[in-house]
């Protein structure tokens, strides 16, 4: 099993910045990669970035060259820097743990798992 949990969420104006944070356990398989993604209600949960253990990534067009991925000191945490904020990236964000082989470059939220409560981020002026 693989829990997860995130934060740093909140709300901010336009051209802000926020960064997101989260840590993963897995009592059995070690974790592969980690990813973020995001939903706003009634809609689907949309990739917004993909790394693997090896440092692989895949950003979503949307947010590339705003947002950043990275990895903490620990292999289980991950953080989210995300600059230039707009309205559009207003959703929950979550993040998910592989620990079955993937592809980055294709990944799929079916990948990932042990999704947590999700952060707000609330993007408005």
């Amino acid at each position: 099993q693989v829990h997860l949990t995130e934060s740093g969420g909140g709300l901010v104006q336009p051209g802000g910045s926020l960064t997101l944070s989260c840590t993963a356990s897995s009592s059995i398989f070690p974790i592969l990669g980690m990813g973020w993604f995001r939903q706003e209600p009634g809609k689907q949960r949309d990739l917004v970035a993909v790394i693997s253990q090896g440092d692989n990534i895949k950003y979503a067009d949307s947010v590339k060259g705003r947002f950043a991925i990275s990895r903490g000191n620990d292999q289980n945490t991950v953080h989210l820097h995300m600059n230039s904020l707009n309205p559009e990236d207003t959703a929950v964000y979550y993040c998910g743990a592989a620990i079955r082989p993937f592809l980055v470059l294709s990944a799929t939220q079916e990948d990932f798992e042990g999704w947590g409560q999700g952060t707000q981020v609330t993007v408005s002026s």
